[in-house]
């Protein structure tokens, strides 16, 4: 495939065990496995946490990744948090990822601007934010670009067993929002099986949860990069 593949890990601690002290542990581990094995972008992604339980938790997600960073200084993951601007301006973290029906990024940029000064961890922030956007069409992945998105995740690309309720969009549906001029990962249903078949179409790079989550990250980084 190719080495300049941009991955995209999408947390999900539920997976990991029953007991909350459990699922953070486990998680943080991911979290540093997926750093250490190149994965480009890290979403923290606990959309069923409370405020304060949130930022705790991405607090240690940035401690981590800060400390990795100073062991390997070419180190270049990042962090975003799910649709949180302000719990990302709070703990430092790289930049935000939005639902095509949040805030702008443009928006998020000049909160970043305003509201960031004020912040405790503002000195390890970013000065321009990370801002990554979830759609489902051509159209929303060009008015996101327009935006001045980063990038964007489109999907899902592949039929997903677990939600047989939402109809998957295709791969030449894919191919047609890789044509704005943003990078566009595919989302949903990707395997290593089918990775390639979405970077044929355009996609930048590939965004998954259980692709990373499920399995040795460093593998997973290897097959689609180096195959």
């Amino acid at each position: 495939m190719a080495d300049s593949c941009l991955l995209y890990y999408i947390t999900d601690r539920t997976a990991f065990g029953t007991d909350e002290p459990t699922r953070r542990r486990l998680l943080l581990e991911k979290i540093a496995e997926a750093a250490r094995a190149g994965v480009d972008y890290i979403q923290l992604r606990e959309k069923d946490l409370l405020t304060r339980q949130l930022e705790s938790l991405a607090s240690g997600a940035v401690a981590v990744l800060h400390r990795l960073r100073t062991e390997n200084r070419e180190l270049r993951t990042t962090l975003l948090i799910n649709s949180r601007t302000d719990v990302a301006l709070a703990v430092g973290a790289d930049g935000v990822h939005l639902r095509s029906e949040d805030i702008t990024p443009g928006e998020v940029r000049n909160l970043w601007e305003k509201c960031g000064a004020g912040a405790p961890a503002r000195e390890s922030s970013p000065r321009d934010p990370l801002v990554g956007v979830s759609c489902h069409s051509s159209e929303e992945v060009a008015r996101v670009a327009k935006e001045r998105a980063t990038f964007t995740v489109f999907g899902p690309v592949f039929e997903k067993k677990d939600v047989p309720n939402i109809q998957a969009a295709g791969l030449a549906k894919l191919r047609a929002a890789c044509n704005a001029k943003i990078p566009v990962l595919a989302l949903g249903g990707v395997t290593l099986g089918n990775a390639k078949e979405c970077l044929e179409a355009g996609a930048a790079g590939i965004a998954a949860i259980r692709l990373f989550q499920e399995n040795e990250v460093a593998e997973i980084v290897k097959e689609i990069r180096l195959r």
